[in-house]
């Protein structure tokens, strides 16, 4: 299966913008042969804390229906970060539709970012379930920005969810640019999965985002890795062959002690 990461940059508040971008990416993705494509994070909203709060929707009315018209439009299955309302809270979520437009995933962020100059507490409220489906062949296994620093939350998702795709929709700032590259390979090797980021590019109220977009595969090869500060598409092939011959070779999962964990 052929996947695909967009990278772009996003207006902060205008829904119509934003999302007319996703449609774009979409269609060349699609032309490309790429049968999923992964977007970044609060692809509706942009990333700004005062900019959610007010333009977030509910999730039956913001941006997932106009994502299933596109994903159906389209033909291609679309993961994207978006906006979550849901009473007085907003949540930070994250989107999985088939090609079809059928919504197979919803995850809302489980680790909020608390780090200057940023602290999604001030507007978010925490999920509190992780969340992987079934796409084909493969088990995709969602995931938002800061959950990369939680390795737990991806061994959860491959050994208990049974996940060997990990996606990751995220607005990584260019201040901890070199942790992104570092941290993915990390998940990637120690799972032996794929791992897929798409980061933003641009500068949403003061924090610039720094792109490097990157798909990994099980062994911890680099697929595809996109610039610092553009807007571009990389894409790369997943194989459940490469992953079934990581994981005979090195019998990791096996080895695990959970009698001392």
């Amino acid at each position: 299966m052929k996947i695909a990461a967009a990278q772009i940059s996003c207006v902060l508040g205008d829904f119509n913008a934003n999302l007319r971008k996703v449609c774009d990416f979409a269609e060349l993705a699609k032309k490309s042969g790429a049968e999923l494509i992964v977007f970044p994070e609060m692809i509706d909203t942009g990333y700004s804390m005062p900019v959610i709060q007010k333009h977030a929707k509910k999730w039956s009315e913001g941006a997932v229906p106009q994502l299933q018209k596109i994903a159906k439009e389209i033909s291609i299955d679309i993961v994207a970060g978006i906006s979550d309302r849901d009473g007085s809270s907003i949540f930070n979520a994250q989107v999985l539709l088939n090609a079809q437009g059928e919504i197979l995933g919803k995850y809302r962020k489980t680790h909020l970012v608390t780090a200057a100059p940023l602290d999604e507490r001030v507007c978010l409220s925490p999920g509190n379930e992780f969340v992987s489906c079934k796409i084909g062949k493969f088990t995709v296994g969602l995931s938002i920005c800061y959950d990369l620093r939680f390795p737990e939350m991806a061994r959860t998702l491959v050994v208990d969810r049974g996940a060997n795709v990990i996606v990751n929709s995220s607005a990584w700032p260019v201040v901890r640019a070199e942790h992104l590259r570092i941290l993915a390979l990390a998940r990637a090797v120690e799972n032996q999965s794929y791992f897929i980021i798409a980061n933003r590019i641009g500068t949403d109220d003061g924090v610039t985002f720094c792109g490097s977009s990157v798909i990994v595969d099980p062994s911890g090869k680099i697929l595809a890795a996109a610039s610092p500060d553009c807007e571009e598409l990389i894409y790369a092939e997943v194989s459940e062959q490469v992953i079934a011959d990581v994981r005979d070779h090195v019998t990791v999962f096996a080895h695990r002690r959970n009698d001392l964990y």
